[in-house]
Formats: structure tokens, sequence, C-alpha cells
């Protein structure tokens, strides 16, 4: 083993992407094994690598980590990313609970079947417009901070730019109504370890295409 962490899943965003994100933002390395086929998530779950059946599963420091919140969670830990006491990880829990809820509207939207997509994208883009975005202005506002909790970069600043950039990829005019948010995203962009991971060729996965949804379904769903 190299030590480094090693990534279990999809050649591609889905639930492994905030993990991505935050491992680079703390400056760590890690390798990834990309699921290809059925049989590789097959062979995970017969060799008892899987402690619910599912990936995303993270090995970092002799564990098979799975659960996606529960990964983010000793990663923010490990690197100082979760606050600086009780209060402040509450706050930083709620305001991430909340991008989770974002966060799967935008990861099932290309599991959508073809007759509902659009239907399901003007939902999808209103609830970030009209729900999610202003709560996270207001925070930025009322805090008065540089970061959504405290004044220190956190797991939950982390997963909003991640958010942004994505719901940006499908709307590149929502962020004008949001200034917080604007300056926030060019505040966050510039950090150097996010800078580096926002560069052509980092591990940062690229918009999902119709063979890549076609491989999920086959993998998970099959």
């Amino acid at each position: 083993m190299s030590g480094k962490p090693k990534l279990h899943y999809v050649n591609g965003r889905g639930r492994m992407e905030p993990i991505r994100w935050l491992l680079a933002t703390a400056g760590v390395e890690f390798e990834e094994s990309f699921l290809e086929k059925k049989e590789d998530l097959t062979k995970l779950q017969k060799d008892g690598s899987l402690l619910f059946q599912q990936v995303p599963m993270v090995e970092i420091d002799g564990m098979k980590l799975v659960q996606t919140r529960a990964i983010l969670n000793y990663i923010a830990m490990k690197y100082n990313l979760y606050g600086k006491d009780m209060k402040e990880r509450a706050l930083i829990d709620m305001y991430v609970e909340g991008m989770f809820d974002l966060n799967e509207l935008l990861i099932m939207y290309e599991l959508q079947p073809a007759e509902k997509k659009d239907e399901y994208f003007a939902n999808m883009m209103d609830k970030a417009e009209n729900r999610y975005f202003p709560v996270f202005e207001k925070v930025l506002k009322d805090h008065g901070k540089d970061f959504l909790v405290g004044n220190q970069l956190s797991r939950a600043d982390v997963q909003l730019l991640e958010i942004i950039l994505m719901v940006e990829e499908w709307k590149p005019d929502i962020l004008p109504k949001f200034p917080l948010l604007q300056r926030f995203k060019a505040r966050l962009s510039n950090i150097p370890t996010i800078k580096k991971f926002l560069q052509p060729g980092s591990q940062r996965k690229a918009p999902s295409n119709d063979d890549d949804v076609d491989k999920v379904i086959k993998i998970f769903f099959s």
C-alpha cells in the first residue's frame, strides 16, 4: 500500500465527488479504483469490503469506510475542516445536510426517464434558485465572514462551492442574483489546493454523458 487513500467508485461524480473535493482541498493525494462493470461491484460485495453492499468506499488509515457522510466526517475531522467546537460542527452539519438534499437532486437528474427530464430539471433549478441558494446567501450575510461557519475553511464551504459550480453548468446566469455567493465562489476558487483541483487534468470529474449514465445503470441497477 502506498499510504494514499484509495477510492472505490465509478469514474464519475455521483456520491464520491464531494469526497474527492474534500481530500483535494486538504492537499491529500489519493488513488482511485473504478468500477467498470457489474462484476467489479459484485467482487467488492463478495469479499466483504462493503459493509452495506454499496459504494462509495474509501480505504483510509487501515479502514474500509462506507456511507458518504461518515467518510466526509472522518476526512473533515482528520484535516481540520470541521469547525473548532460542537456549536460550529452543528452548524456545519445543518448546512451540509441542506447541500446533500440539493446535491441528490442534481445527481438524480441524469437518471430520469427522457419524458420526465424537462419537468425534473425545472423543479431542480427552481429549488436551487429559490430555496437553497437564498439560504446560503443569507448565511453569508448574517455571519459577515469569508466562510459559512466561524472564520476558517470547513467542509461546508467546500461542498457549497462544488454545488455552485455544478448548478452553473446547467444555468450559467444563476449567480448574479446572489452577490455574496459570487464573491464566495471567487474566494474559494483561489485557495491553492482548490485552484489546483479546478485545473484540467485533476481528479475532478466532468459532467456525465449518455455513455456514463448507461454504465452506471448497468453496474448499479441491472
